[in-house]
């Protein structure tokens, strides 16, 4: 492949093949990368307080289910027949499906994969040239596909924004301009036929390292901290497709357009607010907060609202001496914190305001449509390192929110609305669905394997029965102000959740991120990124059916099916969908599907669905098999079913978060390019999207089919 232009969005013309691209460890493409082609520590420092060093704070030891069930039931008694019972009900009716839908064939995760056929047609949505791994420092899309940057950090989204100036930046600049690493994207249609959107991107964390020239991290400015703090939070955006290409442009004269920075206030809402935990000398009532800090995935709700989840917010608060469990639950240390924001704010002292962080670890609701209303943190949905929330309606029109805690042997949750969505866009409806996730109950989730514990052996080898599968159970933590869980009340449950379900003994998961519910069949898929902690000496929990490898460096993917496809269902069956990594490891499992035709993946992190019923899949931490990350498409029916193949590739040291696939475009977010061991502004290891001489910019990237004449067509069709 011929070396791209720096900065340039490059199509992959590799020769048609039957075999697909995999791993090399040497030519041309893979000497390109540095001498160690790893992500540097500041991503790991910055974005979670460098957690994968130190000892996960999940001290509990919650036994494994099924050791204890293997001892006293037959492996095909009780226990597969709880499985069966989730599979009958993976074969009914997606819940709250269209007519359309309901005429779509139901996936059948627990069962056999039908037998794989080699070189077969993929499904539509799929049809695309797979593209080769890769280490460049470009977006790499399939032939016959165009990428282009939407909006980048410092952007100016408003008519009187400023531009950007990387050596002249200020706080008053940032709050009027794209923020930095942007990681969930959604978007919403305003008005036309698919002509214009709203956008809402998250703005994850900072990295002052590459931000600042000369930063100094033990004493930075205060106009630096206060531009970090600027650059956290939310963007929304309108844009503008062109009919005749198909291109996406964002509209800074758009009247929707908002910045909502770690300084906007929130409101808090549900069981906890107003709580004696959440409340702090600027804010005795305990129901606003200033900001919202470490926020990664997200959804879109079928009210028409963004989500949002608080996920990595520990390193943002300086500490004395920690002592009290409730703060070592959720990863805080003693010392001064990595931004030093307590320098010039002091509500991110904990010496000085012990409740504020409390306030942050929440999934938090924005309306595009009403640019002035306070965005709501909701506490009904419980406190931990959020990844997301994605929302699936009942029968009767109640919402559930299923969650992740992305952290090493955390839990996997969800929540079931007391009320029911109201259809339409009337005033009355607005505010009745505006107050959905305030009240209802929050669960977390057991995960029971239906093998011998001596037949998971922690390679990633299948046990006898050729499967990783099993059933499960949601456990009510709380409902309202009634707590589940003895020994703490209900505000307890909802300000420390994982303590709570330390409690009911959940089943601690590799890193479960995004929490996907398929549109159409209503199965749940679940990314679990990566645990390298799973079985080491030292008391660390071992491999178990749910989570099968040890050392689990590349992750898995686990699909999902509740009792009779009804998402308010206490019961499910599951199997694991994709075992990730290099498909040349024998302890590799891509759904039954031949090996020799999927692509290599490690660390899945982002999850999505195109309008065809394919999942797509964002990774982080490509560098665990020296590739760079990527957005990749993944088939779940017939003979393809496992099928996974890379589309697009992301620019050296980036990361691939936020897809929207879409019949006509694809969007997908890059996290930090660049961020590579000794890069910095003097000598950027990036200079993605804006070519030789300038600073890597996290941007938003649309992906376009171009047809003849350069007119757009269908993804992969």
């Amino acid at each position: 492949m011929a070396q791209p232009c720096p900065g340039a969005h490059e199509a992959h013309d590799a020769p048609a093949r039957r075999s697909l691209p995999l791993l090399s460890s040497s030519g041309p493409l893979f000497d390109r990368r540095p001498a160690r082609g790893e992500r540097q520590g500041l991503t790991c420092r910055y974005r979670c307080g460098d957690a994968c060093s130190k000892e996960a704070p999940n001290p509990t030891s919650n036994t494994y289910f099924g050791d204890v069930m293997a001892r006293v039931l037959d492996r095909r008694g009780m226990l597969r027949a709880g499985a069966v019972l989730g599979l009958a009900a993976g074969a009914g009716l997606a819940v709250g499906a269209t007519p359309a839908a309901a005429a779509t064939p139901a996936v059948t995760p627990l069962g056999a994969p039908a037998a794989p056929k080699p070189g077969g047609q993929p499904p539509r949505g799929l049809r695309y040239e797979t593209v080769a791994p890769s280490s460049v420092d470009a977006v790499t899309v399939p032939r016959g596909y165009a990428s282009d940057v939407v909006i980048r950090w410092g952007d100016p989204m408003f008519p009187d924004s400023p531009p950007f100036d990387f050596e002249a930046q200020t706080a008053a600049a940032q709050e009027r301009q794209f923020g930095y690493n942007n990681d969930f994207c959604g978007i919403l249609p305003i008005e036309g036929r698919g002509q214009r959107f709203i956008m809402f991107s998250n703005h994850e964390y900072t990295l002052e390292p590459l931000m600042f020239r000369g930063y100094d991290e033990e004493n930075p400015t205060p106009e630096q901290v206060r531009i970090g703090i600027a650059a956290h939070g939310h963007g929304l955006v309108e844009l503008v497709r062109e009919r005749a290409t198909g291109k996406l442009t964002a509209d800074r004269n758009g009247t929707l357009n908002r910045r909502i920075t770690g300084s906007t206030e929130f409101a808090v809402d549900g069981p906890a607010a107003g709580s004696p935990l959440l409340r702090t000398k600027a804010d005795p009532t305990g129901t606003v907060v200033l900001g919202t800090l470490g926020n990664c995935a997200g959804g879109v709700t079928p009210w028409g609202t963004f989500l949002s989840g608080e996920e990595n917010f520990n390193g943002y608060f300086a500490s004395p001496a920690v002592t009290d469990p409730r703060l070592q639950r959720y990863g805080f240390e003693e010392g001064p914190s990595e931004r030093r924001w307590e320098t010039v704010d002091p509500r991110f002292d904990l010496a000085k305001e012990p409740n504020e962080a409390n306030r942050f670890g929440y999934v938090v609701e924005t309306d595009p449509l009403n640019p002035t209303a306070r965005p709501v943190k909701h506490t009904a949905l419980g406190r931990f390192k959020h990844e997301g929330a994605t929302i699936r309606l009942t029968r009767d029109g109640r919402a559930v929110a299923y969650m992740g805690d992305d952290e090493r042997f955390d839990y996997v949750y969800k929540f079931v609305s007391d009320k029911a969505m109201r259809r339409g866009q009337s005033r009355a409806a607005r505010e009745h669905n505006a107050t959905l996730l305030s009240s209802g109950t929050l669960y977390v989730a057991t995960f029971t394997g239906d093998s011998p514990a001596a037949e998971i052996v922690g390679t990633g080898k299948l046990p006898a029965d050729g499967k990783f599968d099993g059933a499960g159970k949601w456990t009510p933590l709380a409902s309202g102000k009634r707590s589940f869980v003895p020994g703490m009340s209900a505000e307890e449950v909802y300000v420390f959740t994982r303590l709570a379900a330390d409690k009911v003994g959940a089943t601690k998961m590799d890193r479960p991120e995004d929490v996907e519910a398929h549109p159409r069949t209503g199965a749940v898929y679940i990314a679990c990124t990566n645990n390298s902690d799973r079985g080491k000496a030292g008391a660390k929990a071992g491999p178990d059916e749910a989570n099968p490898r040890k050392e689990n460096k590349h992750g898995h993917v686990i699909e999902l099916v509740e009792k009779g496809s009804d998402p308010a269902a206490t019961t499910f069956g599951w199997s694991i969908l994709l075992v990730c990594g290099d498909p040349k490891d024998p302890g590799t499992y891509f759904g039954g599907y031949d090996k020799s035709q999927v692509s290599p993946i490690t660390s899945p992190d982002n999850l999505a669905f195109d309008e065809q019923g394919n999942m797509w899949i964002a990774t982080d931490s490509g560098e665990a098999l020296k590739i760079n990350d990527g957005l990749y498409g993944v088939s779940l029916e017939g003979p393809t079913r496992g099928r996974t193949t890379l589309f697009a590739s992301v620019p050296r040291g980036g990361e691939c978060c936020g897809p929207i696939v879409r019949d006509d475009f694809v969007l997908i977010s890059v996290q930090h390019p660049g961020d590579l061991d000794d890069a910095s502004p003097e000598k950027p290891a990036s200079t993605w999207p804006d070519g030789p001489g300038t600073q890597p910019r996290p941007s938003v990237v649309a992906i376009r089919r171009v047809g003849e004449g350069g007119r757009p067509g269908k993804i992969g069709a």
